[in-house]
């Protein structure tokens, strides 16, 4: 078929050199180190090492570029701060990312005040911790008003029915009769009041409710969804992972995973913009979407990372699916239809992993990752079975 997948990777490229920063010192504290052209020159490539020491580069200069970044801005050290310079510095999200250059493009600093401003302007559409705690109240008080009308129709009920007793009892009294009937007739009238007062309660009741769960409906669908490609996202796919993970362990059937990543996205960025870059992963999502099914889920993992799970396909079944999707991606024309220029070829990289093999699903995903990135450092372009 003319592709290189099914080998397993025991060999590892060069990384590139990590450019020390004012950070560097501050980094080599810890137990991972940066490492040079001249350690890389010094290690064997077939060391078991070596696999390790790149992922641990890779987290390395991440954390170095996110400290770079919040020095430079003078930003507090707070959770809120990581995240936004984390998704600026990995353009994991594209309004935060958008914002704040448009900021230091502006001002050429950006500020704590700017960032609360951005993020609160970006996060306005997500479910918030608080407002899920204001439909669960709501949630919440309407079971209780339920409840208490409830309680209420019966206590009536009951008042009805004992009312109606007592006045029976006068109907075998002659003279008594007529007032005994004016005052059934007054009680049953009151009950039907009552009655329909607690029935157009319970109904507006209904409707609330109704419309709390349809909220909570979008809600969940839009804490579980892209919004940008319409595929689940990494918190929709973590979820997804474990159950069929779960499965896997029960019915004794093949598991795998693969993880993608569109080559030199960050090029495509940066020459072309990121509309362009949008209009690419809205492309991408759909043509790895076109390849899901009951067994077979897709999901936007952040940025430019997509991951895959099969459920009952080995690794080597997987790595044919995969494959087709890349050459068929591969052997695309594009065009930027704002210009008219054509663009270079897009491609993706991929790693695929067993996750049986593995002490656990997320173990698997990192093994995915990492034979991923061994197919990145060997050409790009090319799908790798993480050697188990």
């Amino acid at each position: 078929m003319g592709y290189e997948p099914t080998s397993v990777r025991n060999e590892y490229g060069t990384p590139a050199a990590i450019p020390r920063g004012r950070l560097s010192q501050w980094l080599e504290h810890f137990p991972f180190k940066l490492m040079t052209n001249a350690a890389d020159d010094e290690t064997s490539a077939t060391d078991p090492q070596t696999r390790h020491d790149r992922a641990e580069n890779r987290r390395a200069k991440l954390y170095q570029e996110i400290g770079e970044f919040m020095f430079v801005h003078d930003l507090d050290l707070t959770p809120l701060n990581f995240g936004l310079a984390y998704d600026y510095v990995t353009g994991n999200d594209r309004a935060i990312e958008q914002a704040v250059r448009a900021i230091i493009m502006e001002k050429g600093k950006l500020t704590n005040g700017q960032a609360e401003t951005i993020l609160a302007e970006t996060q306005k559409d997500e479910l918030t911790p608080e407002a899920m705690t204001e439909m669960l109240d709501s949630v919440e008080a309407n079971f209780a008003q339920l409840s208490e009308l409830v309680k209420q129709s019966q206590h009536e009920a009951n008042h009805y029915g004992t009312a109606l007793q007592a006045q029976v009892k006068d109907l075998s009294v002659s003279e008594m009769a007529e007032p005994v009937m004016g005052r059934l007739i007054s009680l049953t009238r009151s009950m039907i009041d009552k009655s329909r007062a607690v029935e157009a309660q319970m109904r507006e009741s209904h409707n609330q409710t109704r419309l709390l769960k349809k909220n909570l409906d979008h809600a969940r669908k839009a804490a579980e969804q892209d919004h940008l490609t319409g595929l689940p996202n990494r918190r929709a796919f973590e979820a997804t992972l474990r159950e069929a993970a779960l499965r896997a362990q029960g019915n004794g059937k093949a598991l795998s995973i693969a993880f993608c990543d569109i080559d030199h996205f960050k090029q495509v960025n940066d020459v072309h913009g990121h509309d362009v870059g949008d209009r690419i992963l809205k492309f991408v999502g759909t043509l790895l979407s076109d390849i899901s099914n009951d067994t077979c889920h897709v999901a936007r993992h952040g940025g430019e990372e997509f991951v895959m799970l099969f459920e009952g396909q080995t690794t080597a079944a997987a790595c044919e699916i995969v494959d087709a999707a890349r050459i068929d991606l591969s052997s695309r024309t594009l065009v930027n239809k704002t210009t008219g220029e054509r663009l270079d070829k897009v491609s993706f990289s991929a790693g695929i992993a067993d996750v049986a093999a593995y002490e656990d699903a997320r173990a698997a995903l990192r093994a995915a990752d990492a034979a991923m990135y061994d197919a990145k450092t060997d050409g790009r372009n090319r799908v790798y079975i993480a050697a188990a």
